[in-house]
C-alpha cells in the first residue's frame, strides 16, 4: 500500500467515525428525551395549561407553551421574510454586478448570523428598558425576528445565485427592469428553495431561549396578547426542570419531547423539499 492510499483509507476511517460519533450522540440525546418524556404525554397534558402555577403547580399541562412558541416562531418568521427578501433580491439583481459591495454584505450577514443568540436578547432587554417597555410576547416576536433576518437573507441568496444568469440577461434585453426581473424572474424561479430557508428559520425561531428570555418573558397563562408576557417550550424546559416537584418536572419532559418532535419534523421537511427540487432540476 502506497502512501497515497494510506493516506486515503486514513481520511476515510477519520470521516467515519467523526459521522458515527456525531450520529451516535444524536440519538442518545433523542432517546434519552424520548424515555424521559413519552409516559408523561398524554392528551391533558398538551390541551391544558399549568394549574397552580408554572413552578409549583402539580396539575396541568404545557398548552401555554406550544401555543406560545407557535405563536412567537411563525411571527417572527414571518416578519424576517418581510425583511430579507428585499435584500436578498438586492444582491443578486441589484448588486449583482457590483462584487465588492455583494462580498461586503454577505459577510456582515455571515458576521450576524453568528452572534449568539443571548446577545440579540441583551440587546432588545436594553432598548426595552430605555424605552420603558414591559416582557411581552411582541417584542419576543421582534427580537426573534431581528436574530434570524440573517438566516434567512443568507439562505435566500445561496438559492438565488442558482437562477441561470441567461433568465436575467433576457429579462433585461426584453426591456424588463430590475424590479420586474426580480419578482417575475428572480424569485418565481428560487421560490422552491426559500421554502427550504424559512424552514431552517422557523426551526431556529421555535428553538431559541436565550433571545426569549428577558424580552418574551414567561406565563402559566394562554398567549392573549402581543403586549403580554408568553410561555415558550424552551423555557418551559428551563424552568420547569429546575422545580422540586416531580410532576413539574414531568411537564418539562413532556415539552422536550413536543419541541424535539417539532423541529424534527421541520428538519425532515426542509430536507424532503431540498431533494425535490433537485430532482425536478434533473
Amino acid at each position: 500500500m502506497n502512501r497515497r492510499q494510506v493516506e486515503q483509507a486514513g481520511a476515510l476511517l477519520i470521516l467515519r467515525t467523526t459521522t458515527a460519533t456525531v450520529v451516535l450522540l444524536m440519538l442518545v440525546i433523542v432517546v434519552v428525551i424520548l424515555v424521559k418524556g413519552i409516559p408523561a404525554l398524554s392528551w391533558e397534558m398538551i390541551s391544558q395549561p399549568p394549574q397552580g402555577g408554572y413552578y409549583f403547580g402539580k396539575s396541568g399541562g404545557i398548552l401555554n407553551a406550544i401555543l406560545g412558541s407557535l405563536i412567537l416562531a411563525v411571527a417572527s418568521t414571518m416578519l424576517a421574510i418581510l425583511l430579507a427578501l428585499p435584500v436578498a433580491l438586492a444582491l443578486n439583481v441589484h448588486l449583482g454586478h457590483r462584487r465588492k459591495s455583494s462580498m461586503a454584505v454577505r459577510f456582515v450577514l455571515d458576521v450576524l448570523w453568528g452572534i449568539p443568540s443571548i446577545v440579540y436578547g441583551a440587546f432588545a432587554f436594553l432598548l426595552m428598558m430605555t424605552l420603558g417597555a414591559r416582557s411581552s410576547l411582541g417584542w419576543g416576536i421582534i427580537t426573534v425576528a431581528v436574530m434570524v433576518v440573517p438566516i434567512v437573507v443568507r439562505g435566500f441568496d445561496e438559492v438565488m445565485q442558482t437562477v441561470p444568469p441567461g433568465l436575467k440577461e433576457s429579462s433585461f434585453a426584453m426591456g424588463s427592469t430590475r424590479t420586474e426581473t426580480s419578482f417575475q424572474v428572480v424569485l418565481r424561479y428560487a421560490v422552491p428553495g426559500l421554502l427550504t430557508a424559512v424552514l431552517l428559520a422557523f426551526g431556529r425561531a421555535i428553538g431559541d431561549a436565550a433571545s426569549v428570555l428577558f424580552t418574551a418573558g414567561y406565563s402559566d397563562q394562554l398567549p392573549s396578547a402581543l403586549d403580554r408576557p408568553a410561555a415558550t417550550l424552551p423555557l418551559a424546559i428551563f424552568f420547569q426542570l429546575s422545580s422540586p416537584i416531580p410532576e413539574v418536572r414531568q411537564r418539562a419532559y413532556a415539552a422536550a419531547v413536543v419541541l424535539t418532535l417539532i423541529v424534527l419534523g421541520i428538519s425532515v421537511g426542509a430536507r424532503w423539499i431540498n431533494l425535490g427540487r433537485k430532482h425536478t432540476k434533473r
